[in-house]
């Protein structure tokens, strides 16, 4: 049912709870792609489903599912949890505490150096450290975790290397630490891979930790993940002329925890507040539940109003008429979809 087209880990759930089983909801899913306006829908084929387990098999990966005793239980704080995990190495490493840490793939010498020796020392004092087999910060904390403990969670397949400059780091943290990844084995990572693979680096971890980061990057995605999901995030600050130390510093200017060394992390983890910290998000209203009948329909409204001009996302809300706690999370459905971008100031519009 995952594998099957236009459905995610959100729609998975919701099947299952609307039809109480699997075979249920894989022999509903034809009639509700219909009413979306989508034609001869089927299933994803048995056999592809046999080969992807066969591939598994053959690269040494083990599938993990929600209810398995090697499952992490962090991960479920997410509203669209994986509900399936392909693993490659020690999967007991998820059972002990994680700390992310993440940044610049253009890293500087003295960013690199810094997010070695936080990860040394954090794995010296039992943590695993967890990032996304990246150039650059992540290449860098794994290489130094290696020895304690490291998690690479991947955008494509696990058994599909990217970026290729890091093989022999993939091959020795599957050796010696653990890679994840939910996609499917042999897919290739495409840019809509890789925030989706942000949100698990997050929920994994106990807090995330910025070394360097753009004003605009990938880093920062992380970080808004983390609040999300209520987790710290701490930053390393930089030189206000560096670029690659603009969004650490932002952060850090808008309340994340500054970080000079691993002790810094440890004392914020081991002392923390009883009240929120200023970064925190409060914890909001549970949105409306909708029906797929009506997240199809919604999604077809929310396109049908968008086009290459980029229109202000207040202002389809209002267009459509539909509460925004209903319209934000399938906003998000369809961007990490790639079939809307989002541009600065929050505009919207349609992918040809």
């Amino acid at each position: 049912m995952l594998r099957s087209r236009r459905v995610g880990p959100a729609t998975y759930r919701r099947l299952i709870a609307e039809h109480g089983s699997a075979d249920g909801a894989l022999a509903a899913l034809p009639a509700i792609a219909a009413a979306a306006g989508v034609a001869d829908y089927e299933i994803c084929p048995a056999g592809v489903v046999i080969a992807e387990m066969k591939a598994g098999h053959a690269a040494g990966a083990r599938l993990l599912m929600q209810g398995d005793p090697d499952w992490p239980p962090a991960i479920d704080d997410l509203s669209d949890a994986p509900p399936l995990l392909w693993a490659l190495g020690r999967v007991d490493l998820l059972h002990r505490p994680m700390i992310a840490m993440v940044g610049a793939r253009n890293a500087s010498s003295l960013g690199t150096r810094m997010a070695k020796a936080l990860a040394s020392d954090l794995t010296a004092a039992g943590y695993v450290v967890v990032s996304g087999l990246a150039r650059g910060i992540d290449a860098a904390a794994h290489h130094a975790a290696l020895a304690g403990g490291t998690v690479a969670v991947q955008a494509g397949g696990v058994d599909v290397i990217y970026p290729v400059e890091n093989t022999d780091l993939a091959h020795l943290i599957a050796a010696q630490g653990l890679r994840l990844s939910e996609m499917p084995m042999g897919l290739q990572p495409q840019a809509r891979h890789f925030p989706a693979r942000n949100r698990i680096i997050a929920g994994l971890s106990r807090a995330v930790i910025v070394v360097e980061a753009a004003a605009k990057s990938g880093s920062l995605i992380t970080a808004r993940d983390a609040l999300d999901q209520h987790r710290d995030v701490l930053a390393v600050p930089g030189h206000p002329f560096d670029a690659r130390a603009a969004g650490c510093n932002m952060l850090i200017r808008d309340g994340a925890q500054l970080v000079r060394s691993a002790a810094d992390v440890i004392e914020a983890l081991g002392a923390r507040p009883a009240a929120p910290l200023p970064l925190t998000i409060p914890d909001q209203p549970p949105a409306p539940r909708r029906t797929l009948q009506e997240a199809a329909a919604l999604h077809n409204q929310i396109l049908d109003r968008l086009g290459a001009s980029p229109v202000a996302e207040d202002q389809l809300i209002r267009d459509l008429g539909s509460p925004s706690p209903l319209v934000a999370p399938v906003l998000i459905d369809l961007e990490l979809d790639g079939r809307i971008a989002r541009s600065a100031g929050g505009l919207l519009s349609r992918v040809s």
